[in-house]
């Protein structure tokens, strides 16, 4: 088992125990490998949900150029809402998981088609 797929199964069970979801799998392995090498960097793996800055990377490569969302305060909303599902006292929010939350919150599955 190769070093991402490893990472899916963490992310499919930090989905499963930390988030109550069942992963679709297929839609989480195409959403980790739309991160690119970023999963493999500690620091770049994961969301720091404490940063401004931070989240508004999120809202903006990924949500406004990724998903091609409009820009407006319903985007921080769901970004918050899926830090909150995650748990925000956990310590590593991965960022695949992040994302594969707010892909199915905005149904923007078709993206990964």
């Amino acid at each position: 088992m190769g070093k991402r797929d490893e990472l899916i199964a963490q992310y499919a069970d930090d989905l499963r125990n930390k988030c109550g979801m069942t992963p679709d799998m297929d839609l989480l392995t195409k959403v980790t490998i739309g991160c690119g090498p970023a999963i493999y960097n500690a620091d770049a793996s994961t969301v720091a949900a404490t940063q401004e800055a931070e989240l508004e990377t999120v809202k903006n490569n990924f949500l406004i150029k990724k998903l091609g969302l409009a820009d407006g305060p319903q985007l921080m909303d769901a970004i918050n809402q899926a830090l909150d599902t995650y748990g925000r006292s956990e310590r590593n929010k991965y960022r695949a998981v992040v994302y594969y939350m707010l892909t199915k919150h905005f149904g923007k599955e078709s993206v990964y088609g």
